[in-house]
């Protein structure tokens, strides 16, 4: 039984689509076949067709092998390789958190003074 196909959201569907797209023109570019694109990238052309339309269904493998075939491979290096808000989370979780002053511990009815709890004397307050 075939496997279902991911849920995909409408914006990332476009995206899918528009990749298919400029693959599909890539190819047509080089003046290539489905049938070579599809022997060369060790796919079939039924996995060709949905790369080039943009099935969710279809692999990053099966996109990457297409890439590769059409030369196009280098630019899998793009992806998600400016992470600005990734950055931004990074530098802020550096910054250095601000402490609160210390405050006393109160044993009983004695307080201890934090400096005072290291040596182990107490003083009364």
């Amino acid at each position: 039984m075939p496997r279902k196909p991911p849920i995909v959201f409408p914006q990332e569907q476009r995206l899918l689509s528009q990749l298919g797209e400029r693959l599909k023109l890539a190819r047509l570019r080089r003046k290539l076949s489905n049938a070579v694109v599809a022997q060369r990238a060790g796919i079939s052309r039924t996995s060709l067709y949905k790369v080039e339309a943009g099935d969710a269904g279809a692999t990053l493998g099966m996109y990457l092998r297409v890439l590769a075939v059409l030369g196009l491979e280098a630019d899998i290096n793009g992806l998600a390789a400016d992470d600005k808000v990734g950055r931004k989370l990074q530098d802020l979780a550096l910054e250095a958190p601000t402490t609160a002053p210390r405050r006393r511990r109160i044993t009983g009815d004695v307080a201890i003074a934090p400096a005072d709890a290291d040596k182990g004397t107490g003083s009364t307050s």
